[in-house]
C-alpha cells in the first residue's frame, strides 16, 4: 500500500451528492454553508448525506426486501462461473468414477450443487458439488445398499440437514477439533488414492483400502500399457501445467490443470488410436432415480447419519474458510457479507434433497473449487448458480465430447487429488499445536474402519488427550536466599491435590513463600487445599505470595474480594489490595525478573542473531509518545523488525523549521540512508493529549519546551479547520468528534511533511520507498490503514484493518 496525501480540492462537505444535480438545468444546488462558530455541525451530517458520500463505488447495489430487485449478473460473475465451469467438470465425473456410482451422478450433483446450494446457502462465492471428502462413504453405501437406495440415504440426509438448520445447531459442527477433520480428509484421501490407483494401473478397486494394498503386488505384475499411458500423461500435465515458466505460463495457467490434463490425455488417446476403457454416458431416459430405502433400519440410519455430519462439517469449514479468503481478497473491492451457517446447512440440505431425488451424488460445499471462484473474482452467488448451468448444459449436449475421455485419465485425476488431502501443511500445524497422535488415529481409523468409525475413534482420543493434559500437572519446590518457591505447572483440579497438598507440606513452618500458579484453570478442591495451607502457614508465623505466570502478585485464594485479579494484571497496571509485606523490588524490577525467567530463554538465539549480523528493520514506524501505545503489540512484530520513533504527537518537523527537533529527521535520514528501510509509517491514535491541547489552544504566555514542540502541529490544525480540504473519514463513518478529526487529519499532515525531507523524496522519487498512514483507536483495539487510492481522491479514508485468515483456512483454501 502506497502512502498517499490527499491533493488540494474543494470540501465536499459543501457540495450536494451528485445524484442531487437539478436534472433540468444541469447545476448542482450548493449545501448552505456555515461559519467558524457551527463547525461543530460538520460532525452530525444528515443521514442522507452520509449515504451518499459514503457509499462504496465497487459494491453491489442494495437489494432490501422493500426495494425492487434486478436480475444483473456482472462480467466478473460470468468470468468466474467458466472457471470453476471447467475445475469441475472432470473433477464431477471422476468422483462419480471413484463411487462406482452412474457418471451421470456426478453431473447431476454438480448442477444442482451449483444452482440450489448456490441459491439459497448463506456462503455467497461458496461453490457445493460431489465432493472428494464423501467418496469412500458414498462407495461403500453403494455397495452395500445399491445404487438407488443410496439416492434415497442422500434425500433423507438432506432432511436431516434441513432439520439441524431448523435448530440452529450450525456452528456447533465447527467444535470438531482440527486435527480430527484433517485426519479425516488425510484417511478419505489416503483411500480414494489406494483405489484409483487400481484403475490407473488398469485394473478394477477393490471395497476396501486394505484390499487394495494385498491386491497392489499382482496388479503390479500385470500392466495394462495403454490405460497407464493415459494416466501418467494425465498425472504429469496436473503437476507441470502451473509450473510452466514465463509469458507462455501465464497465459496457458488461464485454463485450469484439470482440464488440460483430462483434455491432453484424451486427445492423446485419440490420436494414437489407444483402445482402454472410456466414459459410457447412458442415455437420459434410462437414468436411475432414488427408490424406496431397501435395507436394515439400523444400517441405513447410521449412512444417513455419516453424510449428514461428513458433509455438514466439510461444507460449514469450507464456508468459514472461503470467509477469509474473501476479506483478504484486494481485487474486486466488493463488500460481502459473512457466511451465515445456519442458511448454509439450509442451502446444503436443500441441495442434497433434490440431488438425491434426481438420482446424483451426495452433495457439499468444496474449499477447492471456491476458492477457485474467489480467486477469479466472483463477486456473487451468480457465479456459483452460473457454474451450475454451464455443467447442465454440458450434460445435455456435449455427451459426444465426454464419452471420449478415458477412464484411466479420470482415475488419475482423482488419484492425485485424494493425494493432495493428505496435506503436509495440515501435518505441520497438528504437529505444531501438539495434535499429532489424533491426527494419525483418525487417519489409520478411517483407511482401516470406515470414515464415521475413524472419526468416533478420533474423538475419543482427542478427548482422552484432554483429559491427560488437564491433570497433568507438574508440581516443584525450591528455595532461593531464604524464599520457598512453589511453581504449579498446568491445570490445578482434584487429581493433582495430592501431589499438591505433598508439595506444600516441604515447606518449612514460618517460612516466607511464593507460590507461583502458572495455569487456567482451578476448581474447588485445589482451592480449598490451598486455601487451608495457607492459613495453616500463616498461624505458624509464615508469609504466604501468590504470582502469576509473569511473576506479579495475584488474589489469595482466601480473598474473594479480589478476585478480579488475574497472572496478567501487571500488564493492566492494576493493583490489588496491600502490597505483600516481603517484596522483590519496584514494579520494573519485577517485569525484568519476570523476563529473564520466562521471555529472555525464548529470545536468546534471535537476539544472538541480530547481535551478530546488526539490525535489519523493514520500515520506520513513527507514532506518539502515548504510554497506552505498545507498538510491537498491534504490529505483530518482534525485535529487528521495526526502526521506531516516537514523540508527543507523532509529529514530523519540516526541514529547517523553527524550534525544530533534528532528533526525528537524524532518525529518518539514518532509518532512509542507512538502513534503507522500504516503509515508513506515521501512527496515530484515539484520545491524543497533543491534539486536544492543540485544539484548546495556549493557556498562558509562557513558551515551555511542551508548547515549543506543538508548533509543529500547527498545520494539522489549519488543514482540519480549512474550508478547501476534505474530510477524513474512518471505515465508512465520519469522527465521532473534533478531537478524532484532528488526530486523523494530523497523520496525514505529518505525511505531507515527510516528503518534504530530501531523503525520503529521493527514495521516493527512485520508488524505493512507500509511505503509510495508520490510525489506532485505544478503546476499541482497532487498527485503521490509510487507502492506497486516497491521493486524488475527494474523501481522505482510513480502511478497517480486518483479522488475517488462520493457518487452518489458508491450507484447506
Amino acid at each position: 500500500m502506497s502512502a498517499c496525501v490527499p491533493t488540494r480540492t474543494d470540501d465536499p462537505s459543501r457540495k450536494t451528492p451528485k445524484s442531487r444535480k437539478s436534472r433540468k438545468n444541469g447545476k448542482s444546488r450548493q449545501a448552505p454553508t456555515s461559519g467558524e462558530a457551527g463547525a461543530s455541525r460538520r460532525f452530525r451530517p444528515s443521514r442522507a448525506l452520509l449515504a451518499a458520500r459514503f457509499q462504496r463505488p465497487h459494491s453491489p447495489p442494495p437489494t432490501g426486501e422493500g426495494g425492487p430487485r434486478r436480475f444483473r449478473i456482472a462480467g466478473a460473475d460470468l468470468t468466474a462461473s467458466i472457471a470453476v465451469f471447467l475445475i469441475a467438470l472432470p473433477l464431477s465425473l471422476g468422483i462419480a468414477l471413484a463411487t462406482g456410482a452412474p457418471l451421470q451422478a456426478g453431473l447431476v450433483a454438480a448442477a444442482v450443487g451449483g444452482i440450489v446450494a448456490g441459491r439459497f446457502g448463506g456462503s455467497p462465492l461458496q461453490v457445493s458439488g460431489p465432493a472428494a471428502g464423501l467418496t469412500v462413504v458414498t462407495a461403500d453405501l453403494i455397495h452395500q445398499f445399491g445404487w438407488r437406495t443410496t439416492c434415497a440415504i442422500t434425500v433423507l440426509a438432506g432432511l436431516a440437514q434441513l432439520g439441524l438448520s431448523a435448530l440452529r445447531v450450525a456452528r456447533s459442527a465447527l467444535a470438531v477439533s482440527p486435527a480430527i477433520v484433517h485426519g479425516m480428509l488425510a484417511g478419505i484421501g489416503a483411500t480414494i488414492a489406494l483405489a484409483q490407483l487400481r484403475i490407473v494401473l488398469g485394473g478394477t478397486p477393490q471395497s476396501s483400502a486394505i484390499d487394495n494394498v494385498r491386491a497392489l503386488p499382482a496388479q503390479l505384475a500385470d500392466l495394462q500399457p495403454a490405460a497407464l499411458t493415459a494416466s501418467a500423461l494425465t498425472i504429469a500435465v496436473l503437476l507441470l501445467w502451473p509450473r510452466i515458466p514465463g509469458r507462455a505460463g501465464r497465459v496457458v495457467r488461464r485454463l485450469p490443470a484439470a482440464l488440460a490434463a483430462v483434455a491432453g490425455a484424451t486427445t492423446f488417446a485419440a490420436v494414437a488410436g489407444l483402445r482402454l476403457p472410456r466414459v459410457d454416458l447412458p442415455s437420459w431416459s434410462n437414468h436411475a432415480l432414488p427408490g424406496l430405502p431397501d435395507g436394515p433400519a439400523l444400517g441405513i440410519l447410521a449412512a444417513v447419519l455419516t453424510i449428514t455430519l461428513v458433509g455438514s462439517v466439510e461444507s460449514l469449514l469450507s464456508a468459514v474458510a472461503v470467509d477469509k479468503l474473501v476479506a483478504a481478497r484486494k481485487e474486486p473491492d466488493v463488500r460481502l457479507p459473512r457466511a451465515r451457517l445456519d442458511r448454509e446447512l439450509a442451502g446444503q440440505g436443500a441441495a442434497n434433497v433434490v440431488s438425491g431425488a434426481l438420482g446424483g451424488l451426495p452433495v457439499t460445499g468444496v474449499a477447492v473449487r471456491s476458492a477457485a471462484n474467489v480467486s477469479a473474482g466472483g463477486v456473487s452467488r451468480h457465479a456459483t448458480m452460473l457454474h451450475g448451468l454451464w455443467i447442465a448444459i454440458a450434460a445435455l449436449l456435449l455427451v459426444p465430447v465426454l464419452d471420449l475421455i478415458p477412464l484411466g485419465a479420470l482415475a488419475a485425476l482423482v488419484m492425485v487429488v485424494g493425494v493432495q488431502m493428505v496435506s503436509i501443511t495440515h501435518l505441520r500445524t497438528v504437529k505444531r499445536n501438539r495434535e499429532l497422535l489424533v491426527y494419525a488415529v483418525t487417519l489409520a481409523s478411517v483407511v482401516v474402519t470406515g470414515v464415521l468409525e475413524g472419526v468416533m475413534i478420533g474423538i475419543a482420543v482427542a478427548v482422552a488427550v484432554a483429559l491427560h493434559r488437564l491433570t497433568r500437572t507438574r508440581i516443584t519446590v525450591d528455595e532461593q536466599e531464604g524464599v520457598h518457591r512453589v511453581r504449579a505447572r498446568g491445570q490445578l483440579t482434584f487429581l493433582a491435590v495430592p501431589r499438591l497438598s505433598r508439595t506444600l507440606g516441604q515447606v518449612p513452618h514460618g517460612t516466607d513463600c511464593v507460590v507461583e500458579l502458572d495455569g487456567s484453570f482451578m476448581d474447588h478442591a485445589a482451592y480449598e487445599a490451598l486455601h487451608d495451607w495457607q492459613a495453616s502457614h500463616l498461624a505458624q508465623g509464615g508469609t504466604v505470595e501468590f504470582t502469576g505466570r509473569a511473576g506479579g502478585r495475584i488474589s489469595e485464594p482466601a480473598s474473594e474480594a479480589h478476585g478480579c485479579c488475574r497472572p496478567w494484571t501487571p500488564w493492566r497496571n492494576h493493583h490489588c489490595g496491600e502490597r505483600p509485606r516481603r517484596t522483590t523490588g519496584h514494579q520494573l524490577a519485577s517485569g525484568l525478573s519476570s523476563f529473564q525467567r520466562n521471555t529472555a530463554p525464548l529470545v536468546r538465539e534471535e537476539l544472538a542473531r541480530l547481535a551478530r549480523e546488526g539490525q535489519r528493520p523493514s520500515q520506520l514506524f513513527l507514532t506518539c509518545a502515548d504510554s497506552r501505545l505498545v507498538t510491537s503489540m498491534i504490529t505483530a512484530s518482534g525485535p529487528g523488525d521495526l526502526f521506531t520513533v516516537r514523540n508527543v504527537g507523532n509529529l514530523v518537523p519540516l526541514p529547517g523549521a523553527e524550534s525544530g527537533d533534528d532528533s526525528v529527521a537524524a532518525a529518518i535520514e539514518y532509518a532512509v540512508d542507512v538502513l534503507e528501510v522500504g516503509s515508513i509509517t506515521i501512527c496515530g491514535h484515539s484520545g491524543c493529549g497533543a491534539m486536544q491541547a492543540l485544539l484548546n489552544g495556549p493557556s498562558g504566555d509562557a513558551q515551555t519546551p511542551l508548547r515549543r514542540w506543538l508548533r509543529h502541529g500547527l498545520p494539522s490544525l489549519d488543514r482540519m479547520r480549512s474550508p478547501h480540504r476534505s474530510w477524513a473519514r474512518i471505515s465508512g463513518r465520519l469522527p465521532t468528534d473534533a478531537v478524532e478529526q484532528l488526530c486523523l487529519t494530523n497523520v496525514i499532515q505529518q505525511l505531507e511533511h515527510l516528503r518534504s525531507h530530501d531523503a525520503v523524496a529521493r527514495r521516493l522519487a527512485e520508488g524505493k520507498l512507500e509511505l503509510h498512514g495508520m490510525y489506532f483507536h485505544v478503546g476499541e483495539a482497532q487498527a485503521y490503514l490509510l487507502a492506497s487510492s486516497c491521493e486524488h481522491a475527494i474523501d481522505v479514508v482510513f480502511d478497517r484493518v480486518a483479522p488475517a485468515p488462520s493457518a487452518l483456512e489458508k491450507s484447506r483454501a
